[in-house]
């Protein structure tokens, strides 16, 4: 059966095309080499082909990913024999910066451009946000070490006389969008409310941004209504006296508005940083599933405008950022670092937040065409996220780097992801396990399976 594709959306080739001459481009070039020097002799490593390389990241050797890829690149048998050494001295030219540039000034302005406001979804007309961290293992190196901190492994017996360096990174998140706004990677020490105090920077009027209980505090709280936005996040029942409260009641559907006066032992960082010491906030009990009560505090005042049982469904939303961080730590193997210097971390990741964020705009067209056949499917069809990176690996060259239209590409993608959908069962549920070292170990070992 024939297939009738919907139309490609002009920003998507604009996109695209926008990609292709900037990493042409000599004064991107310029902005993005370590020296002046660098990547101005013709050389089989160019600019754009370590860009090219560190995107289609690989789980093979590095001497079979070279020949790989100069088979495909020059189209022709007999490629040049590139050397693993050749390949570490060519990418030690070339700085992450380009990634976040291409990310940030190239990918998310013309995602979020006002004539692209219907291909975006909101909640209630508020961009929805997630803020969170996560922990990542890094080669054991003396510069990342040095770099990142020293992270100790322990166990009932205490210090196992085993470490390595850890890295945290955050990301804000679109949840509904799936894309990457801004991302960071600190050393291990650095806290995941000092890093969301960073992303709140980058707020814009009206976001509602979601975060989890290990989040919830004053100071960040009147960070994000400093910027004119709004929050909702899970509270301990360890935090404020009225979220004690409503725990201690037990009962779902309650909802208080009250007066928050900050702490006095962080009053000066509030002055510090400019921020009011007083907050008008409510708190809405809900009752999950699993029959447990939670307690979540919000700047969302009004409740005929926000009912009380509309809570939980958006608290729901926040999950979708857990399941990024799967996507770049399973899909995308983002642990399984390709280099040990700190230059080499960045660029692998800055790669991973840049291509998921490109494959999230890309296979929004096969989406679209999904949906309008749910009428004739038992369960509504999703993009399989696993087939979409395996897509956009194999046509990296002609999306980024080839002569074909963009068009074109984007509708041999299209057709690729609409052929492999997944299906949504929202009925179903998995029970969560307590964690087991030996589980941990048999899944990352035998069954993990990485698609990029």
């Amino acid at each position: 059966m024939q297939t009738n594709f919907a139309a490609i959306p002009g920003y998507l080739v604009q996109l695209i095309d926008q990609l292709r001459a900037h990493v042409r481009d000599p004064h991107f070039v310029a902005r993005h080499r370590r020296r002046a020097s660098d990547f101005t002799r013709k050389r089989t490593l160019t600019f754009p082909v370590v860009f090219l390389l560190l995107l289609q990241k690989t789980g093979k050797s590095v001497q079979r990913h070279l020949h790989e890829f100069f088979a495909a690149w020059l189209a022709q048998p007999g490629a040049p024999a590139v050397t693993p050494g050749a390949w570490t001295q060519a990418r030690a030219k070339f700085r992450h910066t380009a990634f976040v540039e291409l990310n940030q000034e190239v990918l998310l302005p013309l995602a979020y451009a006002p004539e692209q406001a219907a291909h975006r979804r909101t909640w209630r007309g508020h961009r929805l946000l997630g803020v969170d961290g996560s922990s990542l293992r890094l080669p054991p190196t003396e510069a990342l070490f040095r770099t990142f901190g020293t992270k100790t492994v322990t166990n009932q017996g205490g210090a196992t006389g085993t470490c390595y360096p850890e890295a945290h990174l955050s990301v804000l998140y679109d949840l509904l969008n799936d894309l990457g706004l801004d991302a960071r990677l600190e050393p291990g020490a650095v806290g995941e409310v000092d890093l969301a105090l960073q992303h709140a920077t980058r707020l814009e009027p009206g976001d509602l941004l979601l975060w989890d209980r290990g989040f919830t505090g004053f100071v960040l709280m009147a960070a994000v209504r400093h910027q004119n936005a709004h929050f909702l996040g899970r509270c301990s029942r360890a935090s404020f006296r009225p979220a004690q409260e409503l725990f201690r009641l037990n009962r779902a559907g309650r909802s208080v508005v009250i007066q928050l006066h900050a702490p006095e032992d962080q009053r000066a960082e509030l002055k510090r940083r400019g921020l009011q010491l007083q907050l008008r906030v409510r708190f809405v009990s809900v009752r999950l599933s699993t029959g447990e009560l939670e307690v979540l505090v919000t700047s969302l005042l009004d409740e005929a405008a926000h009912p009380t049982d509309d809570f939980l469904e958006l608290y729901h939303h926040r999950w979708g950022h857990e399941t990024y961080y799967g996507r770049l730590k399973g899909r995308l193997d983002l642990e399984h670092w390709s280099g040990e210097t700190e230059e080499a971390v960045r660029q692998g990741f800055w790669a991973a937040v840049f291509l998921a964020n490109v494959e999230s705009l890309l296979s929004e067209p096969a989406q679209q065409q999904l949906e309008a056949r749910r009428a004739t499917r038992q369960h509504p069809a999703q993009v399989n996220r696993a087939d979409s990176y395996h897509a956009l690996k194999e046509r990296v060259l002609d999306l980024l780097a080839g002569d074909t239209p963009a068009e074109e590409v984007i509708r041999q993608l299209q057709g690729w992801l609409v052929a492999n959908p997944v299906s949504v069962r929202p009925e179903r549920r998995g029970l969560r396990r307590l964690p087991s070292p030996v589980r941990s170990y048999h899944f990352q070992r035998h069954v993990r399976k990485t698609v990029y």
